[in-house]
C-alpha cells in the first residue's frame, strides 16, 4: 500500500492500493479492485474485503464513466454509483476511485470535515469549456464548505496518486486540442512528436487545474518516473501497457 506523504488535517486519512497483496490470478495479480476487467467475482470481493480490512474504513468503489458527475456519500450509498467523483463527511465512509492509467486525485478541507476523491482520465479532467472533474468536485466541496461554514470559505489541500506518466502518454491532436481550447498555458503540458502525435504530461495537467481553482497545497505525483503506472509494472496496474490488467484505487476518509 502507498500511504500519501502530506499534511492531512487531524483525523483524516488516506491510503493508494498498489498491484500487491491480493488473491487474484495474473493477468489481474494480486490485488485487482476492479469488478468490470473479466477477473474472478470471487476474487475480486475478497480483494475488497482485504482493502477494506487495511485501510479500517468502507470503501464505496463507483461505476466510473469519464465524465464530471460527483456524489456525496452516504451510509446507502451502493457499489456501482454511477461518478467519476465523491465527497463525504461521515467518518468511515471512504471516498474512493480506481485507475490503472487514470489519475486518481484526493482533497481534504482544511478543517478536516469533508473529504472528496475524483477519478482524473484526460476526458474527465478536460471537461468542457475548461471545467471537468476537478472542478467539479472542488465546487461542491466549497459549496458544502460554505454550508456549515457560515460562508466562511475554507482551504482545500490536494494529493495526486499513481498515473501514466509524461514519456509514456502519447495522445492525439484531440486531446492537445482539448486542453488548449479553454487554456493556453495547456500546451507547455505538451511535448510535440510527429505530426499530429504528443506526449501529454496528465499530472501537470491536473496540477494546471488545480491552480487555477486556488489551490496551492498539491502533493504526490510530481511527473516522475516513480509515479508512472507504465512503467511500474511490479507496482501498478496499467491498462495502456497491458490492456487486459487490474485496477487499483485511491481512497480518503475521515475517522470513524
Amino acid at each position: 500500500m502507498l500511504i500519501p506523504d502530506w499534511p492531512a488535517p487531524a483525523g483524516v486519512h488516506a491510503m493508494c492500493s498498489t498491484r500487491t497483496g491480493g488473491v487474484s490470478a495474473a493477468p489481474f495479480d494480486s490485488l485487482n479492485l476492479g469488478d468490470h476487467v473479466g477477473d474472478d467475482p470471487a476474487h475480486v470481493a475478497a480483494n475488497r474485503a482485504i482493502f477494506q480490512e487495511v485501510i479500517g474504513a468502507k470503501p464505496v468503489f463507483l461505476n466510473q464513466v469519464h465524465g464530471s458527475q460527483v456524489v456525496t456519500l452516504d451510509a446507502s450509498t451502493p457499489d456501482g454509483t454511477v461518478a467519476d467523483g465523491c465527497l463525504s463527511d461521515r467518518p468511515g465512509l471512504a471516498c474512493t476511485v480506481m485507475v490503472a492509467d487514470c489519475l486518481p486525485v484526493l482533497f481534504a478541507s482544511a478543517d478536516g470535515r469533508r473529504v472528496a476523491a475524483a477519478h482524473a482520465g484526460w476526458r474527465g479532467l478536460a471537461g468542457q469549456g475548461g471545467v471537468g472533474i476537478l472542478e467539479t468536485t472542488v465546487e461542491r466541496v466549497r459549496t458544502k464548505n460554505r454550508q456549515v461554514n457560515a460562508g466562511q470559505t475554507v482551504e482545500i489541500i490536494a494529493w495526486l496518486g499513481p498515473c501514466i506518466g509524461p514519456t509514456a502518454f502519447e495522445v492525439g491532436e484531440e486531446v492537445h486540442a482539448a486542453f488548449t481550447a479553454s487554456d493556453p498555458l495547456a500546451g507547455d503540458c505538451f511535448t510535440p512528436l510527429v505530426a499530429g502525435k504528443w506526449l501529454a504530461d496528465l499530472a501537470e495537467l491536473a496540477r494546471l487545474r488545480l491552480h487555477a481553482l486556488g489551490i496551492s497545497q498539491i502533493y504526490g505525483n510530481d511527473s516522475s518516473a516513480a509515479w508512472c503506472t507504465v512503467g511500474n509494472a511490479s507496482r501498478f496496474f496499467s491498462y495502456r501497457r497491458d490492456r487486459v490488467t487490474g485496477r487499483f484505487c485511491a481512497s480518503i476518509w475521515r475517522e470513524g
